[in-house]
């Protein structure tokens, strides 16, 4: 029997950073953000003696029998603390074939990795009858990924991916809150028209900037925090812009929120980058980020009105390249095949 399962790419509009402890265990985070129509896979096949895992993104595969324990050597990892937390805590036993893939490159800024590691628990949750529930997966994807694993990061991802849809998510206490936005359909469908997404060069590493970000916090760094309280008061802004349809007045929140993200760490941005943005926002866009921890990857804009072709024709110039997204509804889904 083959079990498949799929979870969405996330882009986050502001309050990314807020998320990553201990900020938001002593003071809240807030993060608005959108699952769109690019997926990662889990696909899992029953029976033989062994748990292989092989990975398309990565063109790697690794191995070991029931009754062994993974060699972890920097070799799809992730995928095998997955593995055995579900032979640690839920029981599994039998042999697996696990093939795992991803429609965004490694360090796309998009939320791949905890996408693939959620997608993964939902084909094993079904595979082994585990009835868990949006908020269970999401859980158990950041125990495995932020604290088994030990892969630097926040809360936002795992959730985002697992719930899917456009979300504002708030963190309190070690809890989070998952509050789903219902948009106008002239909102979204504006929305979707002013948007401009672009790989921008290069990958980020998420985990260097994040420890950067962490060290300001804990060492009381005020204008990082600063920034961090600013960035969370403009996610609840931003959450307010959408749901009164005001597109244009999301966009120049974006523009703040990037500037202050800038200020929480070194890395964040690049000096290529910040040129590439300034062009883009003479060209016509309102606002702009990367949607990740930053360094690079994808980067989206929120044009002016009749201004979004002006500026793809700008970052085609910069060397960017222009890529079609769609938001979607639906978060991680399991099936048979």
């Amino acid at each position: 029997m083959t079990i498949r399962a799929r979870a969405p790419l996330r882009i986050s509009f502001g309050g990314g950073g807020t998320d990553v402890s201990p900020y938001c265990d002593e003071r809240g985070g807030a993060v608005l953000s959108a699952s769109i129509d690019r997926y990662a896979y889990a696909t899992l096949d029953a029976g033989g003696p062994d748990l292989r895992i092989s990975s398309l993104d990565y063109d790697s595969s690794v191995a070991c029998s029931v009754d062994e324990e993974f060699v972890y050597d920097g070799q799809l990892d992730l995928a095998k603390t997955v593995l055995d937390h579900f032979r640690r805590e839920h029981g599994l036993s039998d042999g697996l074939e696990v093939l795992l893939h991803n429609d965004a490159p490694p360090g796309s800024g998009l939320g791949s990795s905890s996408a693939v590691t959620v997608a993964l628990i939902a084909a094993l949750a079904q595979h082994l009858r585990l009835p868990l529930d949006d908020y269970q997966i999401a859980e158990k994807a950041y125990q495995i990924e932020r604290i088994e694993a030990g892969i630097g990061g926040g809360h936002q991802d795992q959730y985002a991916t697992a719930f899917g849809g456009f979300n504002f998510i708030e963190f309190a206490d070690g809890h989070a809150i998952v509050n789903a936005l219902r948009l106008r359909p002239e909102t979204l469908y504006e929305l979707e028209y002013s948007l401009l997404f672009a790989h921008v060069g290069g990958t980020h590493f998420s985990a260097h900037i994040i420890d950067r970000q962490v060290e300001n916090y804990r060492s009381g760094n005020a204008p990082a925090i600063a920034a961090m309280d600013r960035l969370k008061a403009l996610a609840y802004e931003m959450k307010n812009a959408l749901l009164l349809g005001r597109v244009p007045a999301l966009g120049e929140l974006l523009h703040e929120a990037w500037e202050a993200k800038k200020q929480m760490a070194d890395g964040i941005s690049t000096a290529p980058i910040d040129e590439l943005y300034a062009e883009a926002r003479k060209a016509g866009a309102l606002g702009g980020k990367i949607p990740g921890a930053g360094g690079g990857g994808f980067m989206f804009f929120i044009c002016k009105p009749g201004s979004r072709f002006a500026v793809q024709a700008m970052l085609q110039r910069g060397g960017a390249q222009i890529a079609n997204f769609k938001f979607t509804h639906e978060g991680v889904r399991s099936w048979t095949v």
